[in-house]
């Protein structure tokens, strides 16, 4: 599926809730589904700065697509790094460098998160584009 196709998915999930404590239930419940990063990585250069919880993201090539991990002490933060992760994992980096992720903002959550949240989910996004740039770099030396 194309980054679009699963912001549309997306969007139709959190479509089928009318009230933010069913969304939030429901972002707790795909903190489930996280790839879990390895015990290994969860060190300082994996940690995301600026989030309020302890989250730990890493990537790595596999053929040419992105293999994404992640880890959060907080069951919302998790779930929001698990939307991301479904959004961006095992996707060709360019495809993630572009990505303009409209859907944050069509299911409402930046409106429904903390201003510390929402920092956190910004430098989440940030670092897995950081990840796709080099990546994408790495790929046309």
């Amino acid at each position: 599926m194309t980054i679009k196709e699963i912001e549309q998915e997306i969007e139709q999930e959190f479509a089928m809730f009318d009230d933010w404590m069913d969304k939030y239930n429901y972002l707790i419940e795909l903190g489930d589904e996280c790839p879990i990063i390895d015990e290994k990585d969860k060190n300082e250069n994996n940690l995301i700065k600026g989030c309020q919880s302890k989250v730990w993201v890493s990537a790595k090539m596999n053929g040419d697509v992105m293999e994404i991990k992640a880890d959060s002490d907080a069951v919302i933060t998790k779930g929001i790094i698990t939307l991301l992760l479904r959004v961006f994992n095992n996707q060709k980096p360019e495809d993630v460098k572009n990505a303009d992720l409209k859907f944050i903002d069509t299911i409402g959550l930046t409106q429904h998160l903390s201003p510390t949240r929402s920092n956190g989910l910004l430098a989440m996004i940030k670092q897995i584009k950081l990840y796709a740039t080099a990546f994408d770099m790495k790929n046309n030396m």
